[in-house]
């Protein structure tokens, strides 16, 4: 897929129609939206911009600031009532994006998100130089530890063998077990869709209900055989269940 470069934003966009974003992870990579993409391009324009996890000041390594990029570049792009489906910490960025800015939110959809309690790597962070144990760490992202491809362990072994990468992924991690949203998501009021995975080891299905509780316009799915990442693990259900919300939302309108 193409990447975009304008001013200090990359990004993908495909498609046409109402816009869909997606907010990817602390490691998310790209490829990991790729089957959502390929299927709601059709009907949406989707847009998936590269945050800056590693490259924004250590001091601005917060939610504030990633919420406040995301911001920029929806001005940037002139978006109107945007659909944001954001993973993990990409779900938190969304949820601090609605609560600050709910005209420019159509809907919300979070799969796996932080905000309110997340296990990360388990109960340790990454060792660096210690390639099993990130595959080990890799593995515990998913329901089938075979999802845990040689490409997806090389590239979070490189992250944490960098420096400058560990500092800023430390500090946004900091700053999202900070950053607790449960007194502030009964402010939001758009249509809200939760999607997790019945195995997800990292934010449990406890997290999805405390999330459905609170967020008042929200439905709940959950996907059996599934961990962290619905979207990538179980793609045909993750869509079928995107599909009927976004019908749900339309004949609501």
């Amino acid at each position: 897929m193409q990447i975009h470069h304008e001013d200090k934003f990359k990004y993908i966009e495909e498609g046409e129609g109402p816009i869909l974003m997606l907010l990817h992870g602390l490691f998310g990579a790209l490829s990991n939206f790729a089957p959502l993409i390929n299927h709601f391009k059709h009907t949406h324009t989707v847009v998936v911009p590269l945050l800056p996890l590693y490259e924004l000041p250590v001091k601005e390594c917060d939610l504030e600031h990633l919420s406040a990029f995301v911001h920029d570049f929806i001005l940037h792009k002139n978006y109107q009532q945007v659909t944001l489906l954001g993973n993990s910490l990409g779900g938190h960025i969304g949820l601090r994006y609605v609560v600050d800015h709910p005209e420019k939110v159509a809907a919300l959809v979070l799969t796996g998100s932080s905000g309110l309690f997340e296990n990360a790597m388990g109960d340790t962070y990454p060792r660096r130089g210690d390639y099993e144990y990130i595959r080990q760490k890799t593995e515990f992202t998913f329901y089938d530890p075979k999802m845990a491809t040689k490409e997806l362990v090389d590239e979070l072994f490189e992250v944490v063998n960098q420096r400058d990468k560990v500092i800023r992924v430390v500090a946004i991690a900091k700053s999202a077990i900070r950053n607790n949203m449960k007194d502030e998501l009964v402010h939001i009021k758009v249509p809200t869709m939760l999607i997790w995975g019945k195995d997800d080891q990292i934010t449990p299905p406890f997290v999805a209900d405390e999330f459905h509780k609170y967020i008042v316009n929200s439905d709940l799915a959950f996907i059996d055989k599934c961990g962290h990442a619905p979207m990538m693990e179980r793609p045909d259900e993750f869509n079928q269940i995107l599909s009927q919300f976004f019908a749900k939302i339309a004949l609501a309108k």
